[in-house]
């Protein structure tokens, strides 16, 4: 996704012309780009390329293979959505799975509710953990440090399938699905994850792309993930550092959090001592679940369901 740092993106800006940029593609005909002070640390894992970046718009920038993953100012637009729904939905929240998630911010945000006893979090790559845990402790709150975190260096899909029925939550922080990460976007791995669920009640999160900038791959997520759970919801937000509306598919056999009412969730974010959050409250809960009607639509019109004999999706465009 990542194309060439170049100079000068409008020939008429001498600020812009000078500096360095890094330009990323959302699909093959439109993307976005900002400008880099400098790389702060780059190393290639067995799995992939990280890299550490300083930049003028987001400060630092995590890029793995050359996709933005994080960016620091604005990071919490997409961490808090995909952890406080479903933890303020679920009645009590005791043990989390995070699949992925090796930057650390989503289990900084897990671990603000004093109800989880319990956090699993399965990384298939050790060199990111061990980098967030040093590197981006400030992003991340140190929370690899704290005892209920147990880390697994191992695949997610494996992890899913040798623990069943143990978990409340399940938030799987995926890169896109391209290539290895293909393989946990299909019917047959999200079944894996619903058996995780210690019961009827458990909640399982992930994003599942944008409407605008890939709405085939959207549309065919949320319809494999309607084939395997009951209570499919989408919110929808606009996150700065992925440049695009973006979708967070929350799934349940019985929990609908569209019945969650604003102030319900406000009770819940209070009982459990939740505060000063930037981008979650009882108001936004709902907001996020009106859908435009152009992506309405989208979903109306026919997908496939994405399975282990077909992982690849109808607009794909990494090879």
């Amino acid at each position: 996704m990542q194309k060439p740092l170049r100079p000068g993106i409008n020939p008429h800006n001498a600020d812009i012309r000078a500096k360095k940029i890094f330009a990323e593609a959302l699909n093959p005909e439109f993307g976005f780009y900002y400008t880099v002070k400098k790389t702060l640390y780059r190393k290639k894992t067995a799995y992939q390329e990280v890299e550490l970046v300083d930049t003028d718009e987001f400060g630092k920038v995590l890029l793995l293979d050359g996709i933005t993953q994080l960016g620091e100012k604005t990071e919490f637009c997409y961490h808090e959505p995909m952890v406080h729904p479903a933890l303020c939905s679920h009645p009590k929240p005791e043990s989390v799975l995070i699949i992925g998630g090796g930057d650390g911010c989503l289990l900084r945000e897990v671990l603000r509710y004093p109800s989880v006893k319990r956090v699993d979090l399965a990384e298939l790559d050790g060199e990111v953990v061990e980098f967030a845990s040093k590197q981006l402790r400030k992003l991340n709150g140190n929370s690899f440090a704290d005892r209920r975190l147990s880390v697994s260096i191992v695949d997610g899909r494996e992890y899913a399938r040798n623990h069943p029925a143990e978990f409340d939550v399940v938030i799987m922080d995926m890169t896109d699905p391209f290539g290895p990460s293909r393989m946990l976007y299909t019917r047959d791995f999200f079944r894996i994850v619903r058996q995780t669920l210690r019961n009827e009640s458990g909640v399982f999160t992930m994003h599942s792309e944008s409407p605008v900038t890939r709405p085939k791959a959207f549309a065919c997520i949320n319809r494999t993930l309607g084939s395997v759970f009951e209570k499919v919801n989408l919110l929808y937000t606009y996150i700065q550092m992925y440049g695009a509306l973006w979708s967070i598919a929350v799934c349940s056999p019985s929990i609908d959090i569209s019945t969650i009412s604003t102030n319900r969730v406000d009770r819940q974010l209070k009982k459990y001592g939740i505060t000063d959050l930037k981008a979650y409250n009882g108001a936004i809960h709902r907001s996020m679940q009106t859908p435009f009607p152009f992506v309405e639509k989208i979903l109306q019109k026919p997908s496939r369901i994405i399975t282990d004999s077909r992982p690849d999706f109808p607009d794909d465009f990494i090879s």
